[in-house]
């Protein structure tokens, strides 16, 4: 009887965060009727033409604008994909530490700049890369360059300037999950290993990584699964580091249908963009899912 009052009183709590998934979640839902109409702002979507499939079939006839922006998106997405590695390897560095207070440092200072916001973020690159920035000054002042260049307007290395500048910003955060899941193995088993006269990186490689991949193929299958959200960084990366020079190598998915939907007013057709990359990511989550349950035998839900 009592254990039936606990499921009633979880449920009742449950209640109000299902309702805010619900409000936030699925009633925008009812805004994808835009990508089936001829909608102009301003007039009544009643007073609006049905026009079915005409905005995504313009999507596949836009192809080369369309190409451009997937290129970019998958581009950034596979570059933080392959830096993610970065993260455990990070916390497995610091859980070997022996000074606990340095260890607190270090991972305080590197969990700080996933607080920062992107308009921060921005500002400091302009002050350390731009023409004019810090880095550009003590080069010259070495004599190592003749005339200052800008990282922020070279369309070449903004694929990776820009990765770099989110595995600077989410290293120490994303270190966090994996410090809790090197927290959660046995230390009965290094503590054997030990007897067992297994050193230190022997250790890592039998116990630590072990215990902390199921954690690892999780992660890569949420961020394969927002792979054309642009991973981790996502819009407002794109958005503050947008610029003329690099606008044909930073532009991705979500950035465009902002363009088109928001900027330009052509909200059916940015709504068309926009449902083709949710169902594509849906997809794409699910043949993750089924992938890691083939080959691992084990599958997130």
């Amino acid at each position: 009887m009592k254990l039936k009052a606990n499921r009633v009183t979880l449920f009742l709590m449950v209640i109000p965060f299902v309702i805010l998934v619900f409000l936030f979640n699925y009633i925008p839902l009812f805004g994808w009727l835009y990508a089936f109409y001829d909608y102009k702002p301003g007039i009544p979507l009643s007073q609006t033409e049905f026009v079915g499939l005409k905005f995504f079939r313009w999507a596949i006839e836009e192809k080369e604008d369309l190409l451009r922006v997937l290129t970019n998106t998958l581009a950034l997405s596979f570059l933080s994909i392959l830096a993610s590695p970065l993260s455990a390897i990070f916390a497995i560095l610091l859980n070997e530490l022996n000074s606990k207070r340095f260890r607190k440092v270090v991972q305080t200072l590197t969990t700080l700049p996933n607080f920062i916001s992107w308009i921060i973020v921005y500002s400091l690159a302009t002050f350390m890369f731009s023409s004019g920035g810090l880095l550009n000054e003590v080069l010259m002042k070495l004599h190592l360059i003749e005339e200052p260049t800008t990282i922020l307007g070279n369309s070449g290395a903004t694929w990776w300037f820009q990765t770099a500048i989110t595995v600077w910003k989410s290293l120490g955060w994303g270190a966090i999950i994996y410090l809790a899941a090197i927290a959660g193995i046995d230390t009965e088993l290094y503590d054997a290993a030990k007897v067992d006269g297994a050193g230190r990186f022997q250790r890592i490689l039998a116990i630590t990584v072990p215990g902390i991949m199921p954690t690892f193929f999780v992660l890569l299958l949420l961020n394969i699964a927002s792979v054309l959200s642009n991973g981790a960084s996502g819009f407002e990366q794109n958005f503050v580091f947008y610029n003329s020079q690099v606008g044909d190598k930073i532009e991705a998915l979500d950035y465009y249908v902002y363009r088109v939907g928001i900027a330009t007013g052509d909200v059916s057709f940015g709504t068309a963009i926009g449902i083709a990359k949710t169902l594509v990511s849906v997809i794409l989550l699910f043949s993750m899912n089924a992938l890691s349950k083939r080959v691992r035998g084990h599958s997130v839900f």
